[in-house]
C-alpha cells in the first residue's frame, strides 16, 4: 500500500500528515504542528530510509542467539572480538556537563514530572520514552512538546485540582532523553506502509527540535540507549549518530549517549559496545531490574538458573555483584563513566517507615559508591538528598567522578561468575505479591500510565517484567514454594482470582470497577501460562493501549 493510499484510508478518522514515504496515522494532538513539522519529518523519513530495514535483521540475530542458549549453550565472551577487549583504546571524551553525574533521577515525559525532576537535587534528569512511559500517541507527541519547552526554559504547569504552579529553577539538571528499545515500534508513524522503530522516532524528533538550543547552552543532544543485546546493535546506533552529525554539519561526537547494560547477552560485550560507539558514548549504566528480567528470559530453559523471590535478588548476590564490578572496571579502563542502578523506593509519609526506606537506600547506594560507580539513579526527588550525600562522601568536593578507581587488581570475572545461580526461597507470599504488582501495573499501563507507585516502590515495565517472568519460570520448571505447594498454571490462576479480590478491597470497588483490571488480568494470565515466554509484556500490551 502506498503512502497516498494510507492517507486516504485514514483521513476519514484521523488528521494525517504525510510525505512521499512517511505517513502519520495518529489522531491530532494539540500542539503537534511544532513537533511534526516538515523539517522533523524530513529527517525522520531519511533515517527510516537509511536505517529502519536493518532493525528486523538485528532482532533476528537476537532470536538466533537465544535459540542456541535455549538448546543448552551458555552466554560467554566472544572469541572473535578478543582483540578489542585486549586492545589499548579509549572513548573520545566526556563533555563538561556530563562529567559529574553522581545522582540522576528518572521518570516519564509528562509536564509536571519534567519540571520537578529538573528542579530536584540531582545532576541529571533522564526523561523516559521507554520503561516508564506507556507510549500512547498523545503521550509520545506531548512528551516531545514538553521536552522542547524544557530545553527552551519556558516550561510551566498549573495543577488543575489545586491551582499549584510549577516552573523551572534557574539552574536545572542536565537533560538526557531515553529513547525506546529496538524491539518497540511506533504504530502511529509508517514508512512505506510499515510501522517504524519507536526509538528512531524518539531520537529524530528530540534531536531535530533541541540540538541548536542545547549546544547554545553549552550542553548537547544527549541520549540513553536501552535494551542493547550486542555490539552489532551498538554499531547501528553509531551509524545513525554519525549520519545525523554529518547531515547537520556537526563535529563527530557531538551527539552523546549512555548505554544501559540491562540484558544478560550485553554484559559479555561491554568492551565491544564501548568500542563501536567510542565517538559518541560517555557511560554505561547498570540497569539492574531489566538485567534480572533478562537473566530469567535468557536462561529460561536452564532449570539450574531459576531465581527465587524478587525481593531476595539483591545487588550483593554474586551474579549481580560481578555484573556491577565488571561494568566499573570495563568503563574506567576506557575512560567512560560507570553508572549505578535504580533505587525504586518511594518516601513514606510515616516517619518510622520512611527511616526504614532511607536506610535501605543508604545501604544500596553505599555499596555502589564503594564499588566505584560514578553515580546512581533514584525514582523520586525525596531520595535525592540521601543518594547525593553518600556519593558526595565518596567522590568528594574536588572530584566529579570516580574514574580513578580502575579495579585493576580485581581478578578476571569469568562467565561462570556472571551466570552463577542465585540462592533464596520461593514463597507463597512472594508469588502473591508478584501477582498483585503485575496486574496493577498492567492495568495502569494499558490505560496510559507507565510509571506507577505500588506498595512503596515506583514500578515500571522492568519491575513488572520480573514479577510475571518469575512465575512463568517457576511453572515451567515445576518448582515448589517453600510451603511445599507445586507451582502450576492452575495454582497461578487460583491465586490470580484471589489476589484480584484483594486488589479490589485495597483500591475500593469504585476504583476497581472503573479500571481495566479484568482486561489486565486476562493479558497477565495469557502471557504467564503461555508455553513460550513472551519476550516483553509491552508488545501485547501495546495492542491494548488506548490510542
Amino acid at each position: 500500500m502506498t503512502a497516498d493510499q494510507l492517507v486516504a484510508k485514514y483521513s476519514a478518522q484521523t488528521e494525517t500528515q504525510s510525505s512521499s514515504k512517511l505517513a502519520i496515522l495518529g489522531s491530532h494532538v494539540e500542539g503537534q504542528e511544532k513537533i511534526l513539522n516538515s523539517g522533523a519529518l524530513a529527517l525522520l523519513e531519511t533515517l527510516c530510509e537509511q536505517f529502519a530495514a536493518e532493525v528486523p535483521q538485528l532482532l533476528e540475530k537476537r532470536c538466533h542467539k537465544q535459540q542456541r542458549i535455549d538448546a543448552g549453550e551458555l552466554p560467554d565472551y566472544l572469541p572473535e572480538t578478543r582483540a578489542i577487549r585486549d586492545g589499548n583504546w579509549s572513548i573520545r571524551g566526556i563533555p563538561a556537563d556530563l562529567q559529574d553525574r553522581r545522582v540522576e533521577i528518572t521518570g516519564p515525559v509528562d509536564r509536571k514530572m519534567i519540571i520537578n525532576a529538573l528542579n530536584a537535587n540531582v545532576k541529571v534528569f533522564m526523561a523516559d520514552f521507554e520503561d516508564s512511559l506507556a507510549p500512547s500517541w498523545e503521550k509520545v507527541v506531548q512528551g516531545q512538546i514538553n521536552l522542547h519547552d524544557a530545553v527552551n526554559g519556558d516550561i510551566e504547569f498549573t495543577a488543575p485540582n489545586t491551582g499549584k504552579h510549577y516552573s523551572l529553577n534557574p539552574d536545572p539538571a542536565v537533560l538526557i532523553a531515553r529513547v525506546r528499545g529496538l524491539h518497540l515500534k511506533e504504530k502511529h508513524i509508517e514508512f512505506e506502509g510499515e510501522a517504524i522503530p519507536g526509538g528512531l522516532a524518539d531520537f529524530a524528533l528530540y534531536f531535530y527540535h533541541n540540538y541548536r538550543q542545547l549546544l547554545a547552552k553549552n550542553s548537547g543532544p544527549y541520549f540513553y540507549i536501552p535494551k542493547l543485546e550486542s555490539h552489532h546493535e551498538a554499531r547501528w546506533w553509531a551509524k545513525v549518530f554519525a549520519f545525523v552529525e554529518e547531515r547537520f554539519c556537526l563535529q563527530p561526537g557531538t551527539i552523546k549517549c549512555t548505554c544501559l547494560i540491562e540484558t544478560l547477552p550485553a554484559v559479555f560485550e561491554m568492551d565491544e559496545i564501548l568500542y563501536e560507539l567510542r565517538s559518541n558514548i560517555v557511560a554505561l549504566n547498570c540497569g539492574r531490574w531489566d538485567y534480572i528480567f533478562s537473566y530469567i528470559k535468557t536462561l529460561k530453559n536452564h532449570p539450574d538458573r531459576v531465581l527465587p523471590d524478587r525481593q531476595a535478588v539483591t545487588m550483593d548476590k554474586p551474579f549481580l555483584s560481578a555484573y556491577s564490578r565488571l561494568l566499573i572496571k570495563t568503563c574506567h579502563k576506557r575512560g567512560a563513566l560507570a553508572m549505578g542502578g535504580m533505587a525504586a523506593f518511594i518516601p513514606a509519609k510515616d516517619e518510622a517507615t520512611n527511616q526504614q526506606v532511607l536506610q535501605k537506600v543508604r545501604g544500596d547506594k553505599e555499596l555502589e559508591a564503594r564499588n566505584g560507580h560514578d553515580g546512581t539513579w533514584v525514582a523520586h526527588p525525596g531520595l535525592a538528598d540521601t543518594a547525593m550525600g553518600i556519593f558526595n562522601d565518596y567522590i568528594g568536593g574536588d572530584n566529579t567522578n570516580q574514574l580513578h578507581i580502575t579495579r585493576d587488581v580485581d581478578a578476571p570475572i569469568p562467565a561462570a561468575e556472571l551466570l552463577e545461580p542465585c540462592d533464596g526461597e520461593r514463597t507463597e507470599t512472594g508469588m502473591r505479591l508478584n501477582i498483585r504488582i503485575a496486574v496493577q501495573y498492567i492495568e495502569a499501563w494499558i490505560q496510559g500510565n507507565g510509571c506507577v507507585p505500588i506498595y512503596g516502590l515506583m514500578e515500571d515495565a522492568a519491575t513488572a517484567e520480573i514479577s510475571r517472568t518469575s512465575i512463568w519460570q517457576w511453572i515451567q520448571h515445576e518448582k515448589s514454594l517453600s510451603n511445599g505447594k507445586l507451582v502450576t498454571k492452575d495454582l497461578f490462576r487460583q491465586m490470580l482470582a484471589e489476589e484480584l479480590k484483594n486488589v479490589e478491597q485495597e483500591l475500593g470497588t469504585e476504583r476497581y470497577q472503573a479500571g481495566k483490571f479484568t482486561q489486565a488480568a486476562q493479558l497477565f494470565e495469557q502471557i504467564t501460562t503461555s508455553d513460550e515466554l513472551v519476550d516483553f509484556l509491552t508488545l501485547p500490551g501495546y495492542e491494548l493501549l488506548t490510542a
